[in-house]
């Protein structure tokens, strides 16, 4: 039988003993964990449903959002940093040289030879291109988890504009628990919901106070 908790531990003593309660109930004898909640609200199996979802909840998080097929990706990249008057662009590791092969901004990569741009330097830099780990439509997230043209968190965080690339339907997920199982839980993670925003007790909004006050997100799909 445990001991109550002590006055000096008070409610960590309190919380601890739980945990060691809920572990004493843990092994390969316990019964599964029922989940038998709704694991999707819309059509899983629908890609372009799924990318119209997507695509209305990154607007309604002010996130800029575009369209275009393959091919087209170099030509709408290029010209979104020239309207943004983006000079210089933040590259992570892994980002295929295509994407920037006809943009007039100078790319900056983050394994140069100069080593990992630091903060000082990325709260120079223009813009941050980025791909993504996944897109979730229902919450119109993005999820990037330090893997191939993602890069350190530090890229996405400093840089006043982020243009992330979302290749559907293969990074596409309806879902967040259709997500998890997708992503490694070990990785680095963040989860982006529109650009950073935050607001006062008179609800008055104002983004870029944690990240970019532009997001821009390019779905790319062969159709268009």
């Amino acid at each position: 039988m445990n001991s109550p908790p002590s006055a000096a531990g008070g409610s960590r003593d309190l919380v601890l003993a739980r945990i060691r309660a809920a572990l004493r109930g843990s092994g390969p004898d316990q019964a599964p964990v029922p989940r038998d909640y709704l694991r999707a609200h819309v059509p899983a199996d629908d890609p372009e449903a799924l990318l119209d979802l997507l695509q209305h909840n990154l607007a309604d998080y002010r996130a800029l959002v575009h369209r275009c097929t393959p091919d087209r990706l170099p030509l709408l990249l290029a010209a979104l940093f020239e309207a943004r008057g983006t000079r210089t662009v933040a590259v992570p590791p892994g980002l295929p040289p295509d994407w920037l092969a006809v943009t007039r901004a100078r790319p900056l990569p983050d394994d140069g030879p100069d080593g990992p741009l630091t903060a000082a330097r990325l709260d120079t830099v223009d813009s941050v291109l980025t791909g993504c780990a996944l897109a979730i439509a229902e919450t119109g997230t993005l999820v990037l988890d330090a893997g191939p043209a993602q890069g350190r968190r530090l890229l996405t965080l400093v840089p006043d504009h982020h243009v992330c690339v979302v290749l559907a339907p293969g990074q596409v997920v309806a879902s967040v628990p259709l997500a998890l199982p997708r992503l490694d839980p070990t990785r680095p993670q963040t989860w982006i919901s529109g650009p950073s925003a935050t607001s006062d007790i008179e609800l008055d909004r104002v983004e870029g106070v944690h990240g970019p006050r532009t997001l821009e997100v390019v779905l790319v799909t062969d159709g268009g």
